[in-house]
C-alpha cells in the first residue's frame, strides 16, 4: 500500500482492523510515519471531519475516484477554537485518567484504590491512598493501616478494605 495508491486526491473506499468503515479523501500522506490524512466524506461546506490513519491500520480499501484538488483553499474552514476545546478536553481526561493510577504500588493496592473509588472519593499521595481527602490508607493497605478522617469515614474505609480484601482472596483460591 504505498507510492500512487495514496496519491492526494484519491478518494477511497476504507476498512480498518479495528472496524470501522468510512470513505474519505487523501488529503497527505506521509512515508516517514506512515500516516494519512484524510478529509472523511463527501460532504463540501465550511465543516469537514479530517481522521489521521496510520496505514498499517487498513485492513481493505478500493478507489473511487481521482480528484485534482482536494483542498480549495477558499472552501476550507479550521474551526481553531472548536479544536483547542477539544485538545485542552482531552488533556484534562488524560491527567486526571493518570491520577489514578498509583506508582510504585503493588497490583493488590491498585485494586483496593479502585474499589475504593467505586464510592469513594480516592487520589494517590505517592504509595499513600488518600479517602475523602482525608482518610489515610499506607501500605499493607490493611483495616489496620488507615489512619485519620472521622470515625464514621474512618469505619467506612476499614468496611470496604476488610470486603475487597476477602474478594481478592476468594478470587485467589478460586483460580
Amino acid at each position: 500500500m504505498e507510492g500512487e495508491e495514496f496519491a492526494v486526491g484519491c478518494l477511497l473506499s476504507i476498512k480498518t482492523t479495528l472496524g470501522d468503515e468510512f470513505e474519505g479523501q487523501i488529503i497527505s500522506y506521509d512515508r516517514l510515519s506512515n500516516i494519512l490524512v484524510l478529509q472523511e466524506g463527501l460532504e463540501s461546506g465550511p465543516r469537514r471531519n479530517m481522521r489521521l490513519l496510520k496505514a498499517n491500520y487498513i485492513k481493505e480499501f478500493s478507489l473511487l475516484s481521482q480528484d485534482k484538488d482536494p483542498l480549495d483553499v477558499k472552501k476550507c474552514f479550521l474551526d481553531l477554537t472548536g479544536l483547542q476545546a477539544r485538545e485542552d478536553s482531552a488533556i484534562r481526561q488524560a491527567e486526571a485518567d493518570s491520577e489514578r493510577f498509583g506508582v510504585g504500588v503493588t497490583s493488590e493496592a491498585q485494586t483496593l484504590f479502585d474499589a475504593l473509588s467505586k464510592t469513594l472519593p480516592v487520589r494517590w499521595d505517592k504509595t499513600v491512598i488518600v479517602v475523602m481527602n482525608e482518610v489515610r490508607v499506607s501500605s499493607p493497605y490493611l483495616p489496620e493501616s488507615v489512619r485519620g478522617g472521622t470515625p464514621a469515614a474512618n469505619e467506612r474505609v476499614r468496611k470496604v478494605l476488610e470486603f475487597e480484601r476477602k474478594r481478592i482472596q476468594t478470587r485467589g483460591t478460586s483460580q
